[in-house]
């Protein structure tokens, strides 16, 4: 756990006004999603991408999933599928495995958005000889998405933290995902529902370094961090409604902001990846 008492801001990389940027774009260009993945851009935002009667047919089969469960006080809310926070390899490929036929199920819908982000993202990286795909273990794949209402409280529905530092962890040290660590980590979140307010993503130009995160007890989970600590950086609030996909480089500290009121509910369907070498970028959730 992080320690309270130390609020000294955090050291690490910051990018210049160039990259730190979410390039928004009105309808889908899986080119830009390599700018994300090769580092040359903070994030990407296609504005509308998900047609409004898909993003409720996909929320309405969440709501009424039987499968749908509770995560905890780290980040409160409901889900479905496998998270790979703070878990060694077998247990998550072993929830990915049982998640894995009700996520399939739950988004065989006409104009399913997974399917249509990453046969996008699959053409643009055939230009260059790569393709993207689950990561694996002896055979055995990640979850294909997780599908997740966060319903946190207070300043923050989700706090500020890092995807990056989990890539490390030695509870995962077999797991190929850990071949990812140190390049660009792109978070996918496909966003299906969050009307009326809140919900903005919180993105802070700067990614962590080692020091920070063992002086916060972080370097295995990457949070949480304390507001506090990132004091002084240039951050970015970006307003995220139904319909909206975006994909930014989750090795900056990020967050969400909570919903205005509690009947509201940002749903979203999302899932990470990274390039494992020149030819695989690799998923998880």
């Amino acid at each position: 756990m992080s320690n309270a008492l130390d609020t000294r801001p955090v050291t690490g990389w910051t990018g210049n006004s160039d990259y730190f940027v979410i390039r928004e774009y009105d309808e889908f260009v899986p080119e830009a999603v390599l700018d994300v993945l090769d580092g040359r851009v903070a994030g990407v935002m296609f504005r509308g991408m998900v047609p409004l009667d898909v993003c409720k047919n996909i929320s309405q089969r969440f709501w009424d999933s039987p499968d749908r469960k509770t995560r905890g006080v780290e980040a409160p809310g409901y889900y479905l599928g496998a998270y790979t926070w703070n878990k060694p390899t077998a247990q998550y490929l072993d929830e990915s495995a049982e998640a894995n036929p009700i996520l399939r199920e739950l988004l065989d819908v006409p104009g399913d958005p997974m399917k249509v982000f990453y046969d996008g993202l699959n053409r643009v990286l055939a230009e260059r000889g790569a393709v993207v795909r689950p990561s694996l273990h002896e055979g055995r794949e990640s979850c294909v998405a997780l599908l997740r209402s966060w319903h946190g409280r207070g300043q923050f529905a989700l706090e500020p933290h890092d995807d990056d530092s989990q890539c490390s962890d030695p509870q995962m040290a077999d797991y190929e995902r850990n071949e990812v660590f140190g390049k660009p980590v792109a978070a996918l979140n496909i966003c299906l529902e969050n009307e009326g307010g809140g919900g903005r993503l919180a993105f802070w130009n700067v990614q962590p370094d080692e020091e920070s995160k063992r002086r916060l007890g972080v370097q295995y989970t990457g949070s949480p961090y304390p507001v506090e600590t990132l004091e002084g950086f240039d951050a970015q609030w970006v307003e995220v409604g139904t319909g909206d996909v975006y994909v930014f480089n989750g090795a900056h500290v990020h967050a969400v902001e909570p919903n205005t009121t509690e009947q509201q509910t940002r749903t979203t369907l999302a899932a990470m990846m990274a390039f494992k070498d020149d030819h695989n970028v690799v998923t998880w959730s």
